[in-house]
């Protein structure tokens, strides 16, 4: 999606999509965001879901060593640094974020990318961050109800992020596993927060 400005972009927001769902899903919250200097990328994973026919998936969530994630991880880096090529935008001025599995994917990935920041909405580590790692600026908004990825999840990303010197701007909101609109406030307002 183009700037809503009219201007070319002089930034990306790239979204990640959680399990089962596909691009749509936050492409639909794209109007909401004021990010009017901002490319939007909203990328579809790479796997379809095994319930869902409409639905896709970064790896499979649901069977013991998560089947397709080495892929995805390669697939994404791979992707997110060729985007400059395309898009004349490098990853110094491109945000990554993303849902459940998709926040997953973001930690996971983004923490080893000069981006600009991250975002990690109801997300959680596939494994400890390592020292080697350099993340950039992250938000991190969970919800204190969440049913499905635990609030101990956010935790222990908050955690992480802080033991390596990251920037962490850590929100648990009262909902469950779900993007609300003061969600979107929080990330305008961490945006707007980042230095240039």
């Amino acid at each position: 999606m183009p700037p809503t400005s009219g201007n070319p972009p002089s930034h990306l927001w790239v979204a990640l999509h959680g399990w089962g769902a596909n691009a749509e899903d936050l492409a639909s919250l794209a109007p909401f965001l004021n990010l009017p200097n901002y490319q939007m990328v909203f990328p579809n994973a790479p796997f379809s879901h095994y319930q869902n026919p409409a639905g896709l998936a970064w790896y499979a969530l649901e069977r013991e060593g998560y089947p397709g994630l080495a892929e995805s991880r390669q697939m994404l880096e791979e992707w997110l640094q060729g985007l400059e090529a395309t898009t004349g935008i490098p990853l110094s001025r491109t945000i990554l974020a993303g849902f459940s599995q998709g926040g997953a994917m973001t930690l996971d990935v983004g923490t080893k990318l000069p981006c600009r920041a991250l975002c990690s909405l109801s997300g959680y580590l596939h494994a400890p961050l390592q020292k080697s790692d350099a993340p950039p600026p992250a938000l991190i908004v969970h919800g204190a109800q969440d049913p499905v990825v635990p609030l101990q999840a956010a935790h222990q990303v908050r955690d992480g992020l802080t033991a390596l010197g990251t920037k962490v701007d850590y929100h648990e909101l009262e909902m469950g596993h779900e993007i609300q609109p003061a969600v979107l406030k929080l990330i305008g307002d961490f945006i707007a927060a980042l230095p240039e």
